[in-house]
């Protein structure tokens, strides 16, 4: 008998991190087979943002009457607002990050904060007592939710990112509640991290992946005929075969975007790291769904042709949105 109440202690212990992964993952499954996710999106941040704002004021009440698990499954259901959330957005930002670049370190903290809000005592060990951190689980999964959900209905990303960051500090009101007298004061100190928020988006943009935004097709080839890549390459090319095109090679970009969607681009063309061209490109028109087509073109490398190279496709405010790499070989 005395492994049953080391059972029920490990149930009790892991069991609810458990069942929240695994419900989790069928969020995910749901979001990736298509459905309509941006309405789960925008129900979810709204349930999250009444249950903190009801939470603010019953708290105190509660507790005093002695009605502690209230407060405790309002704080569980909102974790798990926070692990669906970021559920939802973690496959978009997997398509649109660049994991060589550093944009790749936002689609690594959307992972980790799935991670932890699925595990209940590793949540409960980081947030739970600490309100800055139940304070940054709050806004940092409203504006990685945002972020996502705006494109979707044809907010330009990067507007999409500074309304977001601003949503997101104004947000953390109810939250705040607990740290200051009165809801004036509490909205007057969101305001001041929401304009906080806004100023550190603006200056870390290229830190934020432009979700849902994404490359669906890249190449480099000889030329383009009728948006169609001509004698592609794949991976390296000699010298020899580019002088005999010229000295210059083309690049293929399909752009994916959401319908209604019209995004600035250009491709960056790099030479073992250093910025030889900037070519503006027409705008992306969300809506196809191979990708919305385009490309440019360096006629001429310089010499030596040999090197690395690397085309970068960014919006016109200077988020990338992926990368194609190729090598020029002796």
């Amino acid at each position: 008998m005395s492994g049953r109440p080391a059972l029920l202690g490990w149930v009790r212990r892991w069991g609810v991190s458990i069942v929240s992964l695994a419900m989790g993952l069928a969020t995910l499954f749901v979001f990736r087979r298509g459905l309509p996710h941006l309405g789960w999106i925008v129900g979810y941040l709204l349930l999250l943002w009444l249950i903190v704002a009801v939470l603010a004021e019953a708290r105190a009440p509660l507790e005093t009457r002695g009605r502690g698990f209230m407060v405790s499954a309002a704080e569980y259901t909102i974790q798990t607002l926070y692990h669906n959330l970021l559920l939802f957005v973690l496959p978009a930002y997997w398509a649109s990050a660049t994991l060589a670049s550093p944009n790749a370190l936002f689609l690594g903290g959307v992972a980790a904060g799935a991670l932890v809000t699925a595990v209940d005592p590793l949540y409960r060990a980081l947030a739970r007592g600490h309100g800055w951190i139940q304070h940054a689980f709050l806004g940092f999964s409203t504006f990685a939710a945002l972020n996502v959900a705006l494109p979707l209905v044809g907010v330009q990303p990067f507007t999409a990112l500074l309304g977001s960051a601003a949503l997101a500090g104004l947000a953390l009101a109810p939250a705040l509640r607990r740290e200051v007298a009165g809801w004036a004061s509490a909205y007057g100190l969101a305001v001041v991290v929401a304009l906080v928020a806004v100023g550190l988006v603006w200056v870390g943009r290229g830190l934020v992946p432009p979700a849902p935004l994404f490359l669906a097709e890249k190449t480099a080839a000889r030329d383009v005929d009728n948006l169609q890549p001509v004698e592609p390459v794949s991976g390296s090319v000699r010298a020899e075969t580019v002088a005999e095109w010229g000295g210059g090679l083309a690049v293929y970009t399909a752009v994916h975007a959401p319908a209604g969607l019209r995004q600035a681009i250009e491709h960056v063309w790099r030479k073992n790291g250093q910025v030889i061209a900037r070519v503006p490109l027409s705008p992306v028109l969300g809506g196809r769904a191979e990708g919305f087509r385009t490309w440019s073109r360096k006629s001429d490398l310089g010499a030596p042709l040999p090197g690395r190279y690397a085309v970068d496709v960014m919006t016109a405010s200077g988020q990338l949105i992926g990368r194609l790499s190729f090598t020029v070989t002796p």
